[in-house]
């Protein structure tokens, strides 16, 4: 099966009386990337996170959000009790170890910054069951990136079906042009005696042998069988990955790279009308599969 490298998965689960939502989005990167954004007193499961991720995705920039979600709130403030208690262990450790005399009272408290927040941006506090929570987190973002992989295979299928039928056009441009390699010297000897017999004037003979020599090298200096021979071998390569199901893009790359390189020592050595315009449109098809596999995982 084919990936791509884009897609997008979201799942949530129920903890008491709030929702934790996973969203996860993937897109092209050269290399697996992830970026986990979650309350910070989370972080400590950011590895478990990160590995469960990796079991799914190979290649591509991969956004993690988690978000923790007040439903009883609904959408309105909510207290930050995580931030109420720092402010009050800062207040005793201010009289006890510098003397500051005074107290926090309630309107001031409820004044002071991140003590009041959105019910959909509150950050939740550790559990005191971080073993069964961390399964939980596990859990969720396995079902949203589950659900991204079924849509990067969904794309990836499209973009697979699209490069095997630009690969066959690679092909009917090859055979066109292996049928046209042979009549290419034919071609060059009958239009040099051309030239050559329009030009004589009866005052030097005509050398035979110098002619065939003339057409042996322009044989030689022009004959494609190598080429047209790895172009083969390249195409067959290409469609041993598209049914391998394994992440391609990285070697679908390094094999367009190569059938490029072919297709232009073709184009340069070859003085052929005809197989000229197969290099012109081979090295479009060629274009479109390369922007098509910087999609593929």
């Amino acid at each position: 099966m084919s990936f791509s490298m884009t897609g997008y998965g979201q799942s949530s689960r129920q903890y008491g009386g709030s929702k934790i939502v996973f969203e996860v989005k993937s897109v092209n990167h050269r290399y697996c990337e992830i970026m986990l954004r979650m309350p910070r007193e989370w972080n400590g499961f950011e590895d478990a996170l990160r590995r469960k991720v990796q079991q799914y995705v190979k290649r591509g920039r991969v956004d993690v959000v988690i978000n923790w979600e007040h439903e009883e709130s609904g959408g309105g403030p909510v207290l930050n009790r995580l931030a109420v208690k720092s402010y009050l262990a800062a207040a005793e450790a201010l009289k006890k170890e510098f003397g500051v005399n005074g107290e926090l009272d309630l309107p001031g408290l409820l004044t002071l910054p991140g003590v009041m927040e959105n019910g959909e941006n509150t950050l939740a506090e550790l559990p005191e069951n971080s073993d069964s929570f961390q399964e939980l987190l596990v859990g969720g973002l396995e079902e949203s990136v589950r659900a991204l992989v079924e849509m990067r295979a969904r794309e990836g299928s499209f973009l697979a079906a699209d490069i095997a039928e630009r690969l066959g056009r690679l092909e009917e441009l090859h055979g066109a042009m292996s049928g046209m390699a042979p009549s290419a010297v034919v071609e060059y000897r009958d239009k040099l005696r051309q030239r050559l017999e329009a030009l004589q004037d009866g005052t030097l003979p005509f050398d035979e042998h110098k002619f065939g020599m003339e057409v042996a090298i322009f044989a030689d200096r022009s004959n494609i069988d190598e080429e047209l021979t790895r172009l083969c071998s390249h195409f067959e390569q290409c469609r041993i990955l598209l049914d391998s199901g394994e992440p391609m893009g990285r070697k679908l790359d390094f094999l367009i790279q190569e059938m490029n390189r072919e297709t232009n020592t073709i184009g340069s050595k070859c003085n052929h009308v005809g197989i000229s315009s197969c290099v012109v449109e081979m090295k479009a098809e060629l274009e479109k599969i390369r922007e098509q596999a910087a999609n593929m995982e």
